[in-house]
């Protein structure tokens, strides 16, 4: 039997779907003017008509796109905070994309590689755990992910049917890189092998913002990569030196070349704005902002920054590669703890509001451009 329609909203329209209930649509407008309520006015503004938004990226933006495309199961309590049930977001609750579309007065973006109930009226998100931008041509790596895109614009109905205008005007976030370092250093590489990788991932990156470009793309939103050294993960798989442990004991190699690709990234979103002067290239400081909730926990009302909520094997770090979070044996913090790092890898609902909000802020966007500028 179908599920009961749900009303959700569209570009300032209603929209039946039958993919989730009445009660979590109410919900999400509840929560949303609950998140909007505590952002300072300066970030809060007017959104009339909102971007339709493309998301590509891994896991700190995949929405569902793992469990949608691949069936893999991502378990409660996953989703316990905000959705209560596990969405395929590896969070307890909201990822910082959602928040970003919330602040649009816009619904969370369904993945692409899910066909159930979505008409992708408010864009569509081609992120998937585990990606990167290389190896290229292997599923579901960021050429790969743009490849749909331009399957999905060809083949679009909805959109296409007043022309090109849906595409370019669309906004195309890319938040990747992240899986790139980390997986050189799984790899048992040095520092400065994984350093000497990063112009090839920047490369790659490139090619996807000139690809959208070609078929229509103008409005780019670019995330930098975050402290990878910081997360409980690292922290408890790798064998650190006590040399390379900054103050606040992250490994410092890890972050140094987390810098290092996100100094290269600047450089890229700098040429890219100079050679395509009809497009809008906002670059993201995320990993400051990361940072600096590790750094000043106490200030942000958060206890054990380097501890996962949900894991195995407590103090320091509570994880284990053995028993991840949702996997029998996990253990899990209390609800209304504040942790910042949700499973050793992905951040918070908690933290993730925080992040978010400084994202809207524009303090760490270059140019200093607000996020509701794109509503049409």
């Amino acid at each position: 039997m179908a599920s009961p329609p749900l009303c959700s909203f569209c570009h300032g329209r209603f929209t039946f779907s039958s993919s989730k209930t009445i009660h979590e649509d109410l919900l999400y407008l509840l929560l949303l003017s609950t998140f909007l309520g505590s952002l300072p006015n300066s970030v809060l503004g007017e959104c009339k008509n909102p971007p339709v938004i493309f998301n590509f990226g891994d896991s700190n933006s995949d929405t569902g796109g793992l469990v949608a495309g691949l069936g893999y199961s991502i378990n409660f309590p996953n989703g316990r905070t905000f959705f209560r049930r596990s969405t395929g977001r590896l969070s307890d609750g909201r990822l910082i994309i959602d928040f970003l579309c919330q602040s649009v007065y816009t619904t969370f973006l369904s993945p692409y590689l899910d066909s159930m109930g979505s008409t992708f009226l408010n864009g569509a998100n081609f992120a998937i755990a585990g990606s990167s931008t290389l190896p290229k041509n292997v599923p579901f790596s960021l050429n790969i992910q743009v490849m749909q895109f331009v399957h999905f614009k060809d083949r679009s109905i909805q959109l296409v049917a007043a022309g090109d205008a849906g595409f370019r005007n669309g906004l195309y976030v890319i938040d990747i890189g992240q899986n790139d370092l980390a997986d050189s250093f799984a790899k048992n590489l040095s520092y400065k092998e994984v350093v000497k990788k990063i112009p090839s991932v920047i490369l790659e990156i490139k090619y996807a913002v000139e690809d959208i470009y070609a078929q229509g793309g103008r409005k780019f939103w670019v995330h930098n990569t975050g402290p990878l050294g910081c997360l409980p993960q690292k922290l408890s798989t790798v064998q650190k030196a006590p040399d390379d442990l900054d103050p606040y004991g992250c490994i410092s190699s890890y972050n140094d070349a987390a810098r290092v690709f996100n100094e290269a990234l600047l450089l890229l979103c700098e040429e890219l704005r100079y050679e395509k002067k009809d497009a809008t290239i906002v670059y993201v400081d995320v990993y400051t902002i990361k940072y600096d909730l590790i750094a000043n926990s106490t200030k942000y009302g958060f206890s054990s920054p380097l501890m996962a909520c949900c894991g195995f094997g407590g103090p320091p770090y509570n994880y284990d590669v053995r028993v991840t979070c949702g996997h029998p044996g996990y253990q899990v913090c209390d609800e209304d703890s504040k942790n910042v790092s949700w499973d050793g890898i992905h951040y918070t609902e908690a933290a993730n509001s925080i992040i978010a909000s400084k994202i809207l802020s524009t303090d760490y966007s270059t140019p200093r451009i607000a996020f509701d500028y794109f509503c049409n």
